[in-house]
């Protein structure tokens, strides 16, 4: 068994997994294997690979299913005590896994253990992010993990590492959810257990690709299903507020692009003191200005500059 088990799930990705796998073999912690999925690729992501001659790098195959599907073949593959989740286009610092390793002997038992990041948004532009009532230089389990994963995500995928044990009880990725898996599991971990998070920024998620998963349009995603949680947001209102953000962007997003009925199937559940005046606004606009408002977003960010409707 090793300490690590890293999974790299693998789609068309050619122009990026070189620095990415390479990242993964300049660690300064070296107990870990590697396991890459390649999930129906049809460039020369694959080829790439090879070209490690590396024994700690296994390579698996399966027609084109979607990153959950990759992800959860990866976990069944896997020897590693702890589970960490690589996406083809991110990147590790050196020191990654050993941040992770220490987090991981100093809270024992939680649930997830998480990295800070930095978000590639331009080719060199980056932010930060942050976290509510966390400071910058905590470094710690996580008073009210719900009430602090927002305005950004602590549980970003590239950034943690979860206990194998933990992510096959918990029945690890739901296969057929295109957008927001992630999100969805780490949910259901971070209902039954406590989340740590260090205080040492070890990783870059990759924001600049055009065709990135989360930039499809919504209307061919297929999302996951919020009435799983509906016991546990009567129990525990952060976690009430978290989901409704979510609900609130789908919702927002399926207005913008002309789906009336999805929108309102996400914002109905809503509860109205969680939707800011600036959506109440918004959402009262013709769709057709607020596409031009995601057009001029999406040039923006080239120049680094970001806005968000939803803070």
């Amino acid at each position: 068994m090793v300490f690590f088990s890293v999974i790299i799930p693998l789609y068309n990705k050619a122009n990026y997994i070189k620095n990415t796998l390479k990242s993964v073999l300049d660690q300064t912690f070296t107990d870990y294997e590697i396991i890459v999925v390649n999930d129906g690729s049809t460039d020369e992501s694959e080829t790439i690979v090879r070209q490690f001659n590396d024994k700690r790098i296994q390579i698996f195959h399966q027609k084109k299913q979607g990153v959950s599907v990759a992800r959860n073949l990866g976990i069944d593959k896997s020897t590693g005590k702890l589970i960490a989740f690589l996406d083809a286009d991110d990147y590790w610092f050196p020191n990654h896994l050993q941040e992770l390793a220490h987090l991981y002997h100093d809270f024992p038992d939680c649930g997830i253990y998480c990295s800070r990041y930095k978000i590639k948004t331009a080719k060199n532009h980056f932010q930060t992010p942050y976290y509510k009532e966390i400071d910058q230089s905590f470094k710690g389990i996580v008073k009210d993990y719900f009430a602090s994963n927002m305005p950004f995500r602590i549980t970003w995928t590239s950034s943690l590492a979860i206990p194998k044990e933990i992510l096959e009880n918990a029945g690890s990725f739901t296969p057929g959810i295109t957008n927001g898996q992630d999100l969805e599991l780490w949910t259901k971990i971070g209902i039954q257990y406590q989340v740590a998070v260090n205080n040492t920024i070890t990783a870059i998620y990759n924001n600049a690709i055009h065709d990135s998963l989360a930039k499809k349009n919504i209307g061919s995603m297929q999302l996951m299903n919020f009435e799983q949680f509906k016991i546990s947001e009567q129990e525990n209102p952060s976690l009430k507020k978290f989901l409704d953000l979510y609900r609130i962007e789908y919702g927002f997003k399926y207005y913008v692009f002309g789906y009336q009925e999805k929108s309102d199937f996400y914002l109905k559940n809503v509860d109205k003191e969680n939707i800011s005046s600036k959506i109440r606004f918004l959402l009262k606009l013709p769709p057709f200005c607020l596409r031009f408002l995601f057009k001029s977003n999406s040039l923006l960010k080239k120049y680094g500059i970001n806005f968000s409707v939803y803070n």
